[in-house]
């Protein structure tokens, strides 16, 4: 792992991260939990098609039938028909059919149907599909990515992509961050296909950011305002994205804008004009709105896109991976760094630290002049 703060650069093992962090910290997760969202079908000519099950259109639970917003490779050879395919169950086979829908931009809509009403969809998946490791990985998966490409605190299915700063996080670390006062909660963000989608605009204005589903709790809602004060620590740049949501859709609220059933915080609302609104009030205002409806959850979606010249609101320090050049996510970590970002990936290239989903970490500090 490496640590960067106060213009210093060091290198430890992830294990002795309890020790870098100030006691007290709050440290907020991501519970998402990837589902095999990969499904391989062959046509009786034997072409070969993937279906990449990106969002469900309507509940994720469904039985008999279910529509999802996918991506589909070799969409060339699949331009009318049904798709079918054989899926042992622990109960006997079923048959899952598939069936091409209206594009939905780069992707389409595709209904899926099968023969076991015992069944819901998110099951089928579980037996039908494949872990969808990150293109750049370059392999298909085996077995113990089932294991090794999911948190240990991953709870709610939805992500086709695991927040994998998450992923160097065991039993004994969680038991060590205790120890030394340390409180955690979560929050779900369920990580789209997008955020692999390079930067390839020589202006970061003209990349358009995905959209992800969020969902926060009245509870954690409760924890980050009383913690404002300390220091609240993101793991992983999709609970940074999140935490920054959340102050947006409080700053919203604050503003007369009720966020209705399913809120959603566009792209660039966070540089339309200066906000000066205290995260204290944004939170305490979401935490009114959810007393008035009588709700304990809130979910949305959010598209915010964290660049150089962001001012954060909510985290003090944030633990993630290594990123790729040309990244939202190297963006993001700039925008908190700063400068220094450079300074850190130098260090981490010399003492080859490994990158991306299954490398090392780091722990970056926010500088206190960009506090508040």
């Amino acid at each position: 792992m490496l640590v960067a703060g106060d213009h210093e650069i060091t290198e430890t093992g992830f294990a002795e991260l309890p020790d870098f962090l100030p006691q007290r910290s709050l440290l907020i997760f991501n519970d998402t939990r990837v589902i095999r969202a990969r499904l391989v079908f062959y046509k009786t000519a034997g072409a070969r098609i993937e279906v990449f099950c990106l969002q469900p259109i309507g509940s994720y639970g469904q039985y008999l039938q279910s529509t999802w917003k996918c991506l589909i490779g070799n969409a060339k050879k699949w331009k009318s028909g049904m798709l079918e395919m054989v899926v042992p169950t622990p109960a006997g086979n079923i048959t899952l059919q598939a069936a091409r829908g209206e594009a939905m931009g780069e992707a389409h809509q595709v209904s899926f149907s099968w023969d076991s009403p015992t069944l819901s969809f998110e099951q089928v998946l579980e037996y039908a599909g494949k872990i969808p490791l990150p293109p750049y990985l370059n392999r298909e998966p085996v077995e113990s990515d089932t294991i090794r490409y999911q948190t240990i605190y991953a709870r709610n299915n939805g992500s086709v992509a695991a927040p994998t700063a998450g992923l160097h996080f065991t039993p004994a670390i969680l038991e060590s961050l205790e120890e030394r006062g340390c409180t955690t909660d979560y929050l779900t963000l369920h990580v789209g296909a997008g955020t692999f989608r390079p930067v390839s605009a020589s202006d970061a204005r003209e990349h358009l950011m995905h959209e992800e589903e969020l969902i926060v709790s009245k509870e954690l809602l409760m924890r980050l305002l009383s913690n404002l004060c300390g220091n609240i620590t993101a793991v992983g740049t999709t609970s940074m994205r999140s935490l920054e949501s959340i102050y947006w859709l409080g700053a919203a609220i604050v503003n007369g804008k009720e966020p209705g059933n399913n809120f959603m915080i566009r792209q660039w609302e966070p540089y339309e004009g200066e906000v000066r609104i205290p995260a204290a009030e944004a939170l305490q205002s979401i935490l009114d709105y959810m007393s008035r409806k009588s709700i304990s959850t809130l979910s949305g979606f959010t598209g915010i896109m964290i660049v150089p010249g962001y001012r954060f609101r909510i985290c003090n320090a944030l633990v993630t991976n290594f990123h790729q050049p040309k990244s939202t996510l190297l963006l993001l970590v700039a925008a908190f760094v700063g400068e220094e970002w450079k300074k850190a990936y130098d260090f981490a290239l010399e003492k080859k630290l490994r990158f991306l989903s299954y490398g090392d970490s780091c722990l970056f500090f926010r500088k206190e002049a960009d506090a508040g």
